[in-house]
């Protein structure tokens, strides 16, 4: 491997990857870079480590979870194999295979990563498929048809009373295994997981184990919908054990002694379930499962759990970070916790505005006399997930970085874009039962088509790095003709809102202008209003002081725009609650831009009344010149 310690002046120092690009052009456009690094061998069977860490350090904590005392309940990784290899002999003994997978459908914890890691072990497929779609729905349609798609020969819930609902709404006559409430529902047969682990494994544990092959699958991830129905994205064995060195190999340092993170990101998304907790087994980590998440309830657990742990480095999306600053702000016995170790800020999911990495830049300053490495890059759930990663201390929001060791991106015109593409072992074989999707998805030479347009910092250096161009889907045509790069408006936006705006949907599809749907920030409407809870959402949007934030957003924006492609004309605060069922919202919290345009033609229309409303802001185009 090579690596060197990065010592730039005012940050801490860490290992990372050199970069070293080659690059290469073709006559008409399309670009191909890789690392000249090579990728190292690694092994591809997932609990191969999971072994070796038990071997190596038994009594270190694999796992932890608070239980209902509040206490932390922890596996060891000698307990975590025992325990693991118990459910493998159970799973063996059950109604699983290749076609009928296993099928999770509730929250992080400690019975569902033994699940998988039992799974993983016999090389039984499974998937994690995301907890609202049993919560937060009232149809179950995306429930319904993931698991009419999956097939599974068996379902996990932490909580069987918990998901009757949801139970009793997909398949008859599969097996359901819960740690609590085992109910007896008239459709399916109940089993508690702890019958799983008193199992006693034999000899048939080994053997499934030693057949796992490069190519077997390891799990199903359901994309999130935000195009249509969820995809079923398979992911072998080699895939995300590459992925895994890939990452490694990046951050050297993640295999240093101590390893330890605290997480709330979901399993069944990739950034959680491969990326995190997968990192842990790999390098023989510790990781903690915090029950809270980046909501205005569930930030208060997050921040609670950081009190109490000193991890190495700390994963979250942009909102989390962001909904984390107030309490970091004012709690200085939280800061001095929380970086005493910390050597990399860590974000995915969506763009970071510079503000918030400013300000997590400046409390890692003011705590420790140093700035902390902030990291991010760019993957898939296809990739497994990672792609690129921007590795170097010293970057800024928005850079993606270059390429792992191992993978081929290629950039293809696309109009005045480039599209990127990957390929190299990481990369998935294709979805689910679902081969004409697949077939669609790659070039002709097997490059996967991501669909994502990106842009070099600097053309002649491909070492800086590569920008977001937004979404090819995403972008549209006004009526003029000229093109709107939607992700990159978006980024803007957000950013000159410096916390007003915590999302946005961009509009103009065969109009004239330029508009934007704004979520509000509510913090930030809170801190201007000087008021905590005496307003709701809607009352707060409706006051005159937020609306002149809104106007001066506005009215900066224009004065740095070129043309009638940057320049967003008008614009309106959302006043509704984003839906799950209508597939307006993911459960990282991730706006679906199409689908909020569909289901909220009211405000399109507001947005382009011949005669503007009160509650809509508007440049004034007359005073620009246009």
């Amino acid at each position: 491997m090579i690596a060197h310690k990065k010592n730039i002046q005012g940050y801490r120092k860490v290992d990372t990857i050199s970069i070293n690009i080659k690059q290469r052009r073709s006559p008409g456009g399309t670009v191909l870079l890789n690392s000249t690094i090579a990728l190292e061998p690694h092994p591809y069977r997932l609990t191969e480590r999971l072994k070796h860490w038990a071997g190596a350090t038994p009594q270190r904590v694999f796992i932890g979870r608070r239980n209902e005392t509040g206490d932390w309940d922890t596996l060891t990784y000698s307990e975590t194999v025992s325990k693991v290899k118990a459910i493998s002999q159970a799973l063996l003994q059950r109604n699983v295979s290749s076609e009928r997978p296993i099928a999770i459908l509730s929250e992080n914890s400690i019975e569902h990563g033994l699940l998988a890691l039992a799974a993983l072990h016999i090389g039984i497929p499974y998937s994690s498929i995301s907890p609202a779609y049993s919560l937060r729905s009232n149809d179950f349609e995306k429930l319904r048809y993931v698991v009419n798609l999956l097939t599974p020969g068996l379902i996990f819930v932490q909580d069987s009373k918990k998901y009757e609902k949801a139970l009793l709404a997909v398949a008859n006559e599969v097996e359901v295994v819960s740690v609590y409430n085992h109910v007896q529902l008239k459709v399916h047969s109940s089993t508690s997981f702890q019958s799983l682990v008193d199992t006693q494994p034999t000899p048939s544990v080994d053997d499934a184990f030693n057949a796992i092959k490069p190519g077997t699958i390891a799990k199903v991830l359901f994309t999130s919908g935000s195009t249509g129905l969820p995809k079923g994205v398979i992911n072998t064995h080699e895939n995300i054990s590459t992925n895994w060195q890939q990452i490694t190999q990046t951050f050297p340092f993640l295999k240093d002694e101590g390893l330890e993170f605290i997480d709330w990101l979901p399993w069944n998304h990739t950034f959680g379930g491969n990326h995190n907790f997968g990192l842990t087994v790999y390098n023989g980590g510790s990781l903690y499962i915090d029950d809270g998440n980046p909501t205005p309830h569930g930030i208060l657990t997050t921040v609670e759990n950081l009190k109490e742990r000193q991890p190495t480095v700390y994963f979250n999306v942009p909102k989390g970070f962001e909904e984390l600053l107030p309490y970091f702000r004012k709690d200085k016995k939280l800061c001095a916790r929380f970086f005493s170790n910390l050597k990399m800020l860590f974000y995915a999911g969506a763009g970071m505005p510079q503000h918030v990495w400013d300000t997590w830049e400046q409390l890692a300053f003011e705590t420790t006399g140093k700035k902390v490495l902030i990291a991010t890059g760019l993957g898939c759930t296809e990739a497994c997930p990672s792609a690129l990663f921007a590795s170097e201390p010293g970057g800024f929001a928005g850079l993606l970085g270059v390429p792992v060791p191992g993978l081929e991106l290629k950039l293809v015109p696309v109009g005045d874009k480039l599209e990127a593409r990957y390929r190299g072992k990481n990369i998935f074989p294709g979805y689910w039962r679902q081969p004409e999707i697949t077939e669609k998805v790659f070039d002709e030479e097997g490059f996967y088509c991501t669909g994502d347009a990106l842009k070099f910092v600097d053309e002649n250096n491909a070492n800086k790095g590569m920008l977001f161009d937004g979404r090819l889907t995403e972008d549209f045509k006004l009526n003029t003709g000229t093109w709107v790069s939607v992700g990159t408006l978006r980024s803007q936006i957000i950013t000159a809102g410096k916390g007003l705006i915590q999302d946005v949907v961009i509009t103009g599809h065969d109009n004239d202008f330029i508009g934007a749907i704004v979520f509000a920030g509510m913090d930030h409407c809170k801190k201007i209003m000087e008021v905590n809870n005496i307003y709701s959402t809607a009352e707060l949007i409706r006051q005159p002081q937020i609306r002149i934030q809104l106007q001066e957003v506005l009215n900066e924006m224009a004065k740095k725009s070129t043309g009638s492609a940057s320049l967003v004309r008008r614009a309106v605060f959302a006043d509704f609650a984003v839906s799950i069922d209508k597939g307006e919202i993911t459960d990282k919290g991730s706006i679906n831009q199409r689908m909020i345009i569909q289901n909220h033609p009211e405000l399109i229309e507001k947005l382009y009344a011949a005669e503007k409303s009160d509650d809509v802001c508007e440049i004034d185009i007359k005073l620009l010149g246009y």
